[in-house]
């Protein structure tokens, strides 16, 4: 899908990867950005439209949805937020939060803005990680939530193949920002990793591997046994499913 004379909905887009998000959404000739955020944004182009969306927050997000069909409808929806909690599984709440921000945001924020994609015939984005592969134990409840957050993914790209919708799942990497703070190691920049995104989704890769570490394992992955099994369940959706 080329990104020129589109409208995009970002959520997470006040700082990190979600501004370099719209940065490079503009930069590539979007239409319009709808710009989801959970406080103010400082980001000076006509073409984006700040929306307040807490994805954990109904209210808002029927909202945001109002306002979107009201104005250009939408073409590409990229499920950024999230949260990484530092954690030992020991205390339930944390593994909660995670899930009501990196699972169930993301799956409440895409069932409302499902029935525009699908008019639109248009891409929906899923922010994922390589933890949803393999958890880094100082982070397990991102983990678990991004492993949800595949899952869900996978199985929105087989339940959808029949409306015209192309879901993406995009394994991040260490990046550069806040929620990485914490860690010594390389990490690549947020602007890099959101070209390396739109530039999947304009190829069409439906599991995008935008930076240097998800790129070491993209081959590995694509051509694997998960991967393989993923072809072969898509096929059980009766097309009924796959085309209402």
């Amino acid at each position: 899908m080329n990104i020129a004379q589109k409208t995009v909905l970002i959520t997470g887009a006040n700082r990190g990867i979600g501004r370099a998000l719209v940065q490079e959404a503009l930069r590539r000739g979007a239409k319009r950005v709808y710009a989801g955020t959970r406080g103010r944004l400082d980001i000076a182009d006509e073409r984006v439209t700040p929306l307040m969306l807490d994805v954990t927050d109904a209210e808002q997000i029927e909202q945001a949805v109002r306002r979107v069909i009201g104005l250009d409808g939408l073409d590409v929806l990229i499920n950024n937020s999230g949260i990484a909690p530092y954690d030992d599984l020991g205390d339930p709440s944390v593994i909660e939060q995670a899930l009501a921000v990196n699972f169930f945001g993301m799956y409440k924020v895409s069932q409302a803005f499902l029935p525009m994609l699908k008019r639109s015939k248009g891409a929906l984005v899923n922010n994922l990680s390589l933890m949803a592969l393999a958890p880094l134990p100082l982070t397990p409840s991102y983990a678990i939530s991004k492993a949800a957050a595949l899952s869900m993914t996978q199985s929105l790209r087989a339940l959808l193949a029949g409306e015209g919708v192309k879901v993406h799942g995009v394994f991040l990497g260490p990046v550069d920002t806040d929620m990485t703070r914490g860690f010594e190691i390389p990490k690549a920049s947020p602007e890099s990793v959101a070209q390396g995104i739109f530039t999947g989704l304009e190829n069409g890769e439906e599991d995008i591997f935008p930076d240097p570490a998800s790129q070491s394992i993209a081959e590995g992955w694509r051509t694997g046994v998960a991967k393989e099994f993923e072809r072969q369940y898509a096929g059980f959706v009766p097309q009924s499913a796959a085309g209402r």
